[in-house]
């Protein structure tokens, strides 16, 4: 297992590999559909982004109500794709790392490797056992779409696996590859 904190991942990112594990701890914001729309409208506008795209990492989640003494609630992976018409923009931006679960298209993977980027997958379906991995959450922007609003999480060695790498790595590829008949 690899440890890194977010502070470090725009470099870290360039060392990792398809297949890698990965404990995160640090910074992560949530964003989805309707929040990935609302932030390209502002960066199209020239306005002021809840959070600054350059260096950050993106968890593709819309986490439950936190139950009481908890942090937060559920908080498994959503299917990435839906997010792949804002994706290469906000790499092009510096975005260093996206977390979801599912496959990305070729446009999203060649924004990976153009800017030393990382796509991470969590584990879909253990969204109670992954919010054991977060310590704060805070709603940062669009607290009207519910739980879609953009949340700044802390993370604390949250188990991930890179799933597509920056030198053109890709475990849905190789993964088919390797079980092909």
């Amino acid at each position: 297992m690899i440890e890194i904190n977010t502070t470090e991942l725009k470099e870290k990112a360039k060392t990792l590999h398809a297949g890698d594990k990965v404990l995160l701890s640090g910074v992560v914001y949530t964003s989805r559909d309707a929040a990935h729309k609302r932030i390209k409208s502002l960066l199209d506008s020239g306005e002021k982004l809840p959070y600054e795209l350059n260096g950050a990492a993106i968890y593709y989640a819309g986490p439950t109500a936190a139950r009481e003494g908890m942090v937060i609630g559920s908080c498994g992976p959503t299917t990435s794709s839906r997010m792949d018409v804002y994706s290469p923009g906000f790499l092009d931006r510096g975005l260093a790392a996206m977390i979801g679960k599912g496959e990305r298209s070729e446009a999203v993977c060649e924004a990976i490797k153009r800017n030393g980027a990382v796509y991470f997958c969590a584990i879909g379906g253990a969204g109670a056992l992954a919010a054991k991995c977060i310590t704060e959450c805070d709603v940062i922007a669009f607290e009207d779409l519910g739980c879609e609003s953009v949340k700044r999480l802390m993370f604390d060695k949250f188990p991930l696996t890179v799933a597509i790498d920056c030198h053109g790595g890709n475990i849905f590829q190789s993964g088919r590859a390797k079980y092909a008949l």
